[in-house]
């Protein structure tokens, strides 16, 4: 059984001009892609299966990103249904040169398990091996409010 600390992914995006709005921060809709993408790799790491976004829950934007620092997207699994699979995504600034870290989004998002014809399929039960896999299940079940029946 895949176990949460397996699906723990970090990707980073160097903010350049053509990922900025006009205030010179990093575009929301490049964010939330990069989010959407980080997350579908963690959930189908976890299925070993292909896997589709089915929900992205509330998305907060607490603090941008200007262009020249680094946008590092963490995603995790920290729960599963019959078919779902759902990710914890948070994003943080990173200063390139100092790796100096800020939160800056997160959201939680619903991912489905799916077959060759594109039709849900079972995932395995997520197992928690690890001391920090508990804190970050533990986290993630805390900021999570929502129904987790998808």
């Amino acid at each position: 059984m895949p176990d949460l600390m397996d699906t723990f992914l970090e990707n980073r995006w160097m903010v350049q001009p053509n990922h900025a709005n006009s205030l010179g921060t990093t575009h929301g809709g490049n964010v939330l892609k990069w989010m959407d993408e980080v997350g579908a790799m963690a959930a189908m790491r976890f299925a070993g299966r292909d896997c589709v976004t089915a929900r992205m829950d509330q998305v907060d934007f607490k603090q941008p990103i200007p262009v020249g620092e680094t946008a590092l997207v963490e995603a995790y699994v920290y729960e599963t249904g019959r078919s779902s699979v759902r990710v914890r995504l948070r994003v943080f600034r990173e200063n390139p040169r100092s790796g100096e870290r800020e939160l800056t989004t997160e959201s939680f998002s619903v991912y489905v398990a799916i077959d060759d014809d594109r039709e849900p399929v079972e995932v395995p039960d997520l197992t928690v091996a690890t001391d920090e896999g508990r804190r970050l299940r533990e986290e993630a079940l805390n900021g999570d409010n929502k129904d987790s029946t998808a």
